[in-house]
């Protein structure tokens, strides 16, 4: 079958299944795209031609790393089983996406990019947008792939896709190995026709399979857990990618055992469960940081332990904790020096009812569990109900939008001072609807994961919760949501600048410098008068239906009413950046610098040195 290479990966990736639990999947079912000289000819006419078959759809993104968030947020959305491509042009067009690679690997969630490359046959070297080095002749930009990749192989014989291809789809299918799987393309090799074999494009289905626990890891761990007095359950974000949160409020309700969450697996048990005490870590509740610090055993399902989760090694404070670690990646499990159950999160806590049947937490337990979680949930109502005036804090607007949303409807945030609101105070009963990155934690993920998360579930109200800061990074994919008709509610939160890097900036003694949106007053600094932008005028030039609210009560009128839009609407909401936070009640570790003549900086240091204390290694 003679085709370019270009034609023979399109045909090729419309061929492609998962399969899990009997269920079939289209693995890549679709391509975002922005052409360039690089790609244009090559993977361009190939989709074109795949566009009139409806072999693989085309989706034209406004920016490239944006596409490459959308990509991300879709995988997530429908827990690995899926995976988008992305295309882009030689040069900067290829290494815009750099950064999704990042966040997509930084996630464990599968996305396969082919950013376009130089010539392989060099008869027209340098070419536009080619970076030479006078040390090695097949070096390109491209190589900054490799770090941030799971998978990466440039194609530069056509024979070379048909070993490459089937390796990318082995990995985008691994749930140990995935993230951003690169191809890089060299631009006249996509277009460089070759003759297949007719097999090569045959329908593949790859099979995700669910290992099981060996029945000695699984002893080892029931023996350490029925050990246990005050045990406490993680659960991260391998719960819900293995849709195992049935298995895991079965397992919480027999025996008692509280459950806190990550922001991957918040949600996997409803928050008003009699188990649940909330998120977990430095921005987490005082009930599972309390329960986190008492605790005797830990098990950890499908948990990577960040350093938010883990209050930078401090919050699990018990001097003889153990942890027993269900996680399908050895690399996970052996965290913390545990006794690892290398399964599936599903068998794995299948096993665990089996082997702890008629076991149970003490009632004294199960009893410090609702009080602390009863404790917390009246601190969470306060800050729901703050009456800040006369700008609304963000604690209100937060509580007033889960106050208005349906259990389904997905709320989806990454970065800024949100995201630690966010888990400490959303009260989340559906695993799926609560989308928040933050492994990466990059901002400018919010609008373009919303092109994504809408796409893999059009029957979900899909709420984009973004900052001013983030808004101004990566505003576009507006755009797309327009062009592809998708209906999304963005809430927009103007609050002329950085919250959380100001608060940190002053909790670690450097007074908020450099983090608001201000002109440049006389002496030179960043604190002159509020700049004069219109953020809300902006997204209505991109085409959105633009809501504004100056009140909490306006603010939910005005989320009934976006709920109500058929089409794309913002709701701008300008909230004080100085009002209160929810209460800590852990702590997060960020350098201070040890010599200093300021004052502000030599008294947080103090404290530094005096959480650092507390810090250990779980040996």
């Amino acid at each position: 079958m003679r085709l370019t290479t270009a034609q023979a990966l399109v045909r090729f990736l419309a061929n492609q299944y998962s399969e899990r639990d009997g269920v079939e999947h289209r693995l890549i079912p679709g391509c975002f795209g922005i052409f360039g000289h690089g790609n244009v000819a090559g993977l361009g006419q190939a989709l074109l031609q795949a566009a009139h078959t409806g072999d693989l759809p085309y989706y034209l993104a406004r920016n490239e790393q944006g596409q490459v968030h959308a990509a991300t947020a879709f995988a997530k959305m429908r827990n690995r089983l899926q995976a988008f491509a992305c295309t882009a042009s030689t040069g900067p067009g290829s290494t815009n996406m750099i950064t999704g690679a990042a966040l997509a690997t930084t996630n464990r969630l599968p996305v396969l990019l082919l950013p376009s490359d130089v010539f392989a046959g060099r008869g027209p070297d340098p070419v536009l947008q080619q970076l030479e080095d006078a040390r090695y002749g097949d070096v390109s930009v491209n190589d900054t792939f490799r770090p941030v990749s799971k998978y990466f192989d440039r194609i530069t014989r056509p024979e070379q896709l048909m070993p490459a291809a089937l390796a990318a789809m082995r990995v985008l299918t691994d749930p140990v190995e995935t993230g951003a799987v690169t191809l890089a393309l060299p631009q006249d090799v996509q277009a460089e026709a070759y003759d297949w074999p007719e097999d090569f494009f045959r329908r593949r289905v790859w099979h995700i399979d669910r290992p099981v626990p060996a029945p000695e890891a699984l002893a080892r761990a029931a023996e350490l857990l029925r050990s246990a007095k005050a045990p406490l359950i993680v659960a991260g974000g391998g719960v819900v990618y293995s849709e195992a949160w049935p298995e895991l409020r079965a397992f919480a309700s027999a025996t008692g055992i509280p459950v806190a969450d990550t922001h991957a697996g918040k949600g996997a048990v409803p928050w008003d469960h009699r188990c649940a005490v909330g998120g977990l870590g430095s921005t987490g509740t005082s009930a599972a940081n309390a329960l986190a610090a008492e605790a005797d055993v830990v098990l950890g399902i499908g948990t990577r332990y960040s350093d938010f989760t883990t209050a930078s090694h401090t919050i699990f404070g018990n001097p003889d904790v153990r942890f027993v670690n269900l996680n399908v990646a050895r690399f996970d499990a052996a965290k913390h020096s545990a006794e690892m159950v290398v399964a599936d999160a599903r068998r794995g806590l299948e096993a665990l009812s089996t082997a702890l049947s008629g076991w149970q937490v003490p009632d004294a337990r199960r009893a410090r569990t609702r009080q602390l979680a009863d404790d917390w949930n009246r601190t969470a109502d306060a800050c729901f109900d703050l009456g800040h005036a006369p700008l609304p804090a963000q604690s209100e607007i937060l509580g007033a939008l889960n106050r208005t949303l349906d259990d389904s409807d997905v709320v989806l945030n990454a970065a800024g001072s949100m995201p630690g609101d966010l888990q400490m105070l959303w009260r989340a009963r559906d695993p799926k609807a609560y989308h928040v990155e933050y492994a990466y934690s990059c901002m400018g993920y919010e609008i373009a994961a919303g092109v994504g998360v809408k796409l893999a579930a059009p029957e979900r109200e899909v709420v984009v919760l973004v900052g001013d800061g983030s808004y101004l990074m990566m505003a576009q994919e507006i755009v797309t949501l327009i062009a592809e008709r998708l209906k999304v509610i963005i809430v927009l939160v103007q609050n002329h600048g950085f919250a959380s890097i100001g608060s940190l900036s002053e909790s670690l003694g450097s007074q908020r410098f450099g983090t608001s949106y201000r002109y440049r007053a006389e002496n030179g600094l960043l604190e002159g008068d509020v700049l004069p932008v219109d953020l809300a005028a902006n997204a209505a030039s991109l085409g959105a239906t633009v809501l504004r609210a100056s009140t909490v009560d306006e603010f939910r009128a005005a989320v009934k009413q976006a709920k109500a839009n058929p089409v794309t609407t913002v709701v701008h909401v300008e909230t004080d950046p100085l009002a209160p936070n929810p209460p800590g009640s852990a702590w997060w570790e960020v350098p201070v610098s040890e010599v200093s003549d300021l004052d502000s900086t030599s008294a947080a240091y103090e404290t530094y040195a005096e959480e650092k204390r507390n810090q250990r290694h779980y040996l």
